[in-house]
């Protein structure tokens, strides 16, 4: 593991000496103050990389003291998902007796600074999948920080922690197909997050297995103002496919709202179906179908799986995959409430 010249954790001196550039100048850089060259924060950067640099403060130094705080990163605090996801979150670490210092990733200029920031005030970090790279995290574990993932595939050395969605993301299209809907859209990007690869996957396998080709997905963003801006283009269309489904309730949402103002039936003229079940999705009209999944559950245990790593309760990583639920309402034209657990 690279690390400073005695195999100690590398310091700022380190990090000065490999960058050839002076203690004051690699300070400012790595604190975000004062006027830095673009060279020498490239030289910096790649030398905190090289070296696994993370900055320790006063109350790190200390092998038995703690800050009994843990760090959440989050790609973004807007919408449903986040908002349960936090609650279940900031419950445990409350009942604990830990605080939570959030980073929030979207429309940070170098969340990769702020997250190693982060990592110095905090004992251990949990992040999105959306809001940190691979890398990033890798980097994390080789300087020693606990770190927990959601919504991503296991990472060596760290706790996953993750949702079911390629079997349930089969049943539900399965269940479309097997109900006369044969041209199908999957909404969304399956090249991120890991969790819509997933979901893509589940589609693709659910139209092979009845020796169908899945359709091409848009690639869509999981906002409501992407999950908007996709309808008003569906609605230039000359036809309809008979069925989209959604990568979350809130891009499924905003298409409903859309078709409907239009004078599109659902689920008449098209069947729409979403994912999460945010507590709106049983509201509207037409009740929308989609996929539970127990988002303050995931925030619940992270805080838990983090709290055993930091105080080593537990050495040895655990990847967790909670089931999730099938939920059947009107907006697919099939009978609704069924429940159906996908492990």
């Amino acid at each position: 593991m690279p690390s400073g010249p005695t195999g100690r954790p590398a310091t700022i001196y380190d990090v000065a000496a490999l960058a050839k550039l002076s203690i004051a100048t690699v300070s400012r850089v790595l604190q975000g103050t004062g006027p830095v060259s673009a060279k020498a924060r490239a030289r910096v950067d790649q030398a905190a990389h090289e070296l696994n640099y993370v900055p320790l403060r006063a109350a790190r130094s200390l092998a038995v003291q703690r800050h009994e705080a843990h760090g959440l990163v989050l790609p973004d605090l807007a919408g449903p998902f986040y908002g349960d996801l936090l609650m279940g979150y900031e419950r445990w670490a409350g009942e604990h007796g830990q605080s939570v210092i959030i980073t929030v990733t979207h429309g940070n200029p170098d969340p990769r600074r702020s997250i190693r920031d982060l990592a110095s005030r905090v004992d251990g970090i949990v992040a999105h999948a959306d809001a940190v790279e691979l890398p990033l995290i890798q980097d994390l574990r080789r300087a020693k920080v606990p770190v927990v993932v959601i919504a991503h595939p296991p990472v060596t050395g760290c706790d996953s922690i993750r949702s079911e969605s390629l079997h349930s993301a089969e049943q539900l299209t399965g269940r479309l197909l097997d109900n006369g809907r044969k041209s199908l859209v999957f909404v969304g990007d399956p090249a991120t997050p890991y969790d819509a690869t997933a979901r893509y996957t589940g589609f693709c396998n659910a139209h092979r297995d009845r020796g169908l080709r899945a359709a091409e997905p848009p690639r869509v963003k999981l906002t409501e103002e992407s999950g908007a801006a996709f309808a008003n283009q569906l609605l230039k269309a000359k036809t309809l496919p008979d069925a989209l489904v959604c990568g979350n309730d809130e891009v499924a949402l905003a298409v409903m709202k859309v078709l409907r103002a239009a004078g599109i039936g659902v689920p008449e003229d098209i069947a729409v179906t979403g994912w999460d079940d945010v507590m709106a999705a049983r509201y509207v009209t037409p009740g929308l179908t989609t996929v539970r999944q127990p988002i303050a559950e995931l925030g619940r245990l992270a805080a838990q799986r983090l709290h055993e790593r930091v105080t080593g309760e537990r050495t040895r990583s655990r990847n967790d995959v909670l089931a999730t639920q099938l939920v059947l309402r009107d907006s697919c034209g099939t009978a609704s409430g069924e429940v159906a657990v996908t492990e």
